[in-house]
């Protein structure tokens, strides 16, 4: 292999990006546009979620149980409702998403020491957010039971009241719980994937559809320095993305960056090499502009965005697509991403997943060159 053929070759891409300001807007911008769109709008996090509440109490008590969950970060009081029809209009037109219902003989069980029922009515439209919002209305009303528990053996004396188990939760690597810290780690490797193969999917195919192809044959660069010249300025491009990503997530999101830095940029670069050869070997394969930019956005975003564990656990999923998810290079380098940004962890931990894109990013280089021909058919 020659490297003065090969920096030619790449000399002449680089000139290529710079004089078409579309390739170069898609290749910087856009990541950067995404990143900000999916960082945004995309969360899991379930806060103020909307209640209504039916008090036909009207006591001291109930008003306590109303100020716990309008008090609650996680609850926003809507309106008072008197009858159930309204309660489940509001339900039913989205101005709620729970309804509290308060029974008229609540105080009146509660001083006779006996149990008090709540009714809480919720839309399970989204499954996922009744199932948190339930949770949260259940430890409120959980700590509600304990104080009056407390405050009943406090009047029977000075005796000291300890409650049975005492449960102290403690979170690892994301202690506020916040969903954009594990998201938009995950949104660097779903983006990279598909912009890096977008990009490099029109580089072979550019050159048959213009016939300029049939002068790169007729000229002593051989395959193999056609495929690495080509690929050098889009890997710069791409490295050139997760700084601004990295940067973005930083400064912008807060993201805490806990582990190596230059082990996230190396680990990066073979994740690089590999969709950037993926995004050629499509171009090869099917010499056609507009084919191999479906393809390439085809096999990229969907399985990264479905099958990757970036928003569903893959441990929820099916048996038969747990094992298609083995295919998939993001669900390797988003564990990385995740590893390094959250945990700290090093090549200790991560040492499978990055020898897996290690073989990835060879095999993807090799099939590349393999498929290219110094012919014209």
């Amino acid at each position: 292999m020659n490297a003065r053929r090969v920096a030619a070759v790449a000399r002449k891409e680089f000139l290529h990006i710079l004089r078409d300001p579309r390739s170069l807007a898609m290749a910087i911008a856009i990541p950067m546009l995404m990143l900000l769109l999916f960082g945004y709008a995309l969360t899991l996090d379930v806060d103020h979620v909307p209640l209504v509440v039916w008090d036909q109490s009207h006591t001291p008590e109930s008003r306590e149980v109303v100020s716990r969950f309008s008090g609650s970060p996680y609850f926003s009081l809507v309106r008072y409702v008197d009858n159930e029809r309204d309660m489940n209009r509001a339900i039913d037109s989205g101005q709620a998403l729970m309804g509290l219902i308060i029974p008229y003989d609540f105080a009146r069980r509660l001083s006779f020491d006996r149990q008090a029922p709540l009714e809480v009515a919720i839309s399970g439209v989204d499954s996922n957010t009744a199932t948190i919002a339930l949770g949260y209305a259940d430890a409120i009303v959980e700590i509600y039971s304990q104080d009056m528990m407390v405050r009943r053996f406090g009047r029977q004396g000075p005796t000291k009241v300890q409650i049975p188990l005492d449960v102290r939760g403690r979170v690892w690597f994301n202690a506020d719980m916040e969903s954009k810290n594990y998201i938009v780690p995950g949104l660097i490797a779903v983006i990279m994937m598909v912009i890096a193969a977008m990009l490099t999917s029109l580089t072979f195919a550019r050159e048959w559809e213009r016939g300029t192809m049939e002068q790169l044959i007729s000229t002593p660069v051989r395959g193999s320095e056609l495929v690495l010249g080509k690929l050098i300025p889009y890997f710069a491009i791409g490295l050139l993305d997760m700084v601004l990503a990295v940067l973005l997530g930083q400064f912008m999101f807060a993201i805490p960056l806990r582990g190596n830095v230059a082990l996230l940029f190396g680990i990066a670069s073979i994740f690089l090499v590999g969709v950037l050869a993926m995004g050629m070997l499509f171009s090869i394969a099917t010499k056609s502009q507009l084919l191999a930019s479906q393809l390439a956005m085809t096999v990229t975003f969907l399985p990264a965005f479905l099958l990757s564990g970036f928003i569903f656990a893959i441990v929820n999923m099916p048996r038969p697509i747990q094992w298609i998810t083995y295919l998939v290079p993001a669900r390797y380098f988003i564990g990385i991403l995740k590893g390094i940004y959250l945990k700290g962890v090093g090549l200790e931990i991560l040492a499978a997943d990055t020898i897996l894109l290690v073989v990835f990013a060879a095999a993807m280089v090799v099939l590349a060159q393999w498929k290219f021909k110094k012919k014209l058919t």
